[in-house]
């Protein structure tokens, strides 16, 4: 008795004798097709009789279950870091995570070049303040190595109840040896805004406005129309826009924050893939958009929604883009639910600027490059000048590139922070060049 495959193969073979006469053409595509579907009907005859195999040889009898989400699991890790099988406990879990806040370390991770990566620390969690750095690789969680480990599993590892410890050992550029960080679990809540105000000498020269946002979640509009109007309510000159270890959120808040710029009608950006046509995000907005001059930074924590901000202003020269190369994560994906309760996320489409570039893997590259760094406040110089040496705690600073945690009110945290801050600093040297041009003086 003939297989289901070669029945199959018998079947359309007659049919293509028709075709061949008609149309050698037509019947080179068709033929493709069919070989197309027999190469899939033997790869799945293959698929089945490895499973069959492990069922009855392997040493311990194993769930076939088990066996199938395994295959599925390794099958889409294969396609690119972002699309994962979910069981049906992780895809109840999945879809319960919705809150806002959880028990982590408060760190977005990708896998990069094989590596579990930092994509960034959210500021004011656990991981922040323990040092932890985009572009980090966690090679080592809790004893284990990460090597082939899914984003899925590293996020299981990495979330658990506040107040419970991970150890993790990293690996960042430019040090020659492992690093190890014990980090206590918290509850992470994400804060859009993290600080907002002027931050220039108010009684000299112009008002330069900054506003560092964290995340695109679905608060934020609400929150810097409020902090954008209190700067523009102070006479606000300029604005520094803060994308920095922002490492993305909601697409359409992403658009509605470029729209506050752009004015409406104007195309931010595209998705495009197979299984869907091109779908245009255009910024929509009536009332008047800020014109005033700006500077967005970015670092290698900015990713997805942040990179399609920042490259939309670039693109339109709205913004001069300052600081590092940004993470490089352009693609969408969509969740299928199976019958059984698991599902898949699937990468389907993928993100292409108004210049048609994707920025997937390639980021978005800053029109005037500068390191952080640790910077001298005008007082630490004119010491260092005079002779005085500064205190073992401006030492410290200045080695470790971090600014000192005190008691202090957060604002008075957060200015300091800035006037410590290389990429801010030439960002209000940039913004004063470009008021002093465009006053003619």
């Amino acid at each position: 008795m003939l297989s289901r495959a070669k029945r199959f193969i018998v079947v359309i073979s007659i049919l293509c004798t028709g075709f061949f006469f008609t149309s050698p053409w037509l019947y080179a595509g068709v033929f493709d097709a069919i070989k197309r579907k027999i190469d899939i009907y033997q790869e799945l005859a293959m698929f089945g009789n490895v499973l069959e195999m492990v069922r009855k040889a392997y040493v311990e009898e194993v769930d076939s279950k088990d066996l199938i989400y395994g295959a599925i699991s390794g099958m889409l890790s294969k396609l690119d870091p972002y699309s994962m099988f979910f069981t049906p406990k992780e895809f109840r879990e999945f879809e319960g995570d919705t809150q806002g806040k959880f028990g982590g370390i408060g760190i977005e991770i990708g896998i990069r070049d094989g590596f579990l990566t930092v994509i960034s620390p959210i500021e004011g969690t656990p991981a922040w303040k323990a040092g932890i750095k985009a572009g980090d690789k966690i090679v080592e969680i809790d004893g284990e190595l990460t090597q082939g480990i899914t984003l899925l599993d590293a996020v299981n590892k990495l979330r658990g109840d506040p107040g419970t410890k991970v150890k993790i050992k990293v690996l960042r550029n430019g040090e020659s040896d492992l690093l190890d960080f014990e980090i206590t679990r918290d509850i992470i809540q994400i804060e859009e805004i993290k600080y907002a105000d002027i931050i220039t000498d108010r009684k000299e020269g112009p008002k330069i406005g900054y506003v560092r946002i964290s995340e695109f979640n679905e608060d934020l509009i609400e929150s810097l129309d409020k902090r954008l109007k209190e700067l523009s309510d102070k006479g606000m000159d300029a604005l520094i826009l803060d994308l920095r270890n922002n490492p993305g959120g909601l697409l359409n808040v992403a658009v509605d924050t470029a729209a506050r710029f752009l004015g409406d009608g104007k195309l931010v950006v595209y998705t495009k893939g197979r299984i869907t046509d091109r779908k245009d995000y255009l910024t929509h907005y009536k009332a008047k958009a800020y014109k005033m001059p700006m500077v967005v930074l970015v670092n290698e924590g900015s990713a997805s929604a942040s990179e399609i901000l920042a490259g939309a202003l670039q693109y339109y020269r709205r913004a001069l883009i300052v600081g590092e190369k940004t993470f490089g994560k352009g693609v969408v994906q969509q969740l299928f639910p199976l019958p059984d309760g698991s599902a898949v996320k699937i990468t389907t489409e993928r993100y292409y600027l108004p210049n048609n570039e994707c920025i997937d893997k390639k980021g978005i590259l800053p029109d005037v490059s500068v390191e952080y760094k640790y910077v001298l406040t005008p007082d630490e110089f004119s010491r260092l000048l005079k002779g005085e040496p500064p205190s073992e705690e401006v030492f410290e600073r200045i080695k470790k590139g971090e600014s000192i945690k005190t008691e202090k009110d957060k604002k008075d945290i957060e200015r300091e922070n800035i006037a410590h801050d290389s990429q801010v600093q030439q960002a209000i040297s940039l913004l004063k060049a470009v008021l002093v041009l465009n006053s003619g003086g």
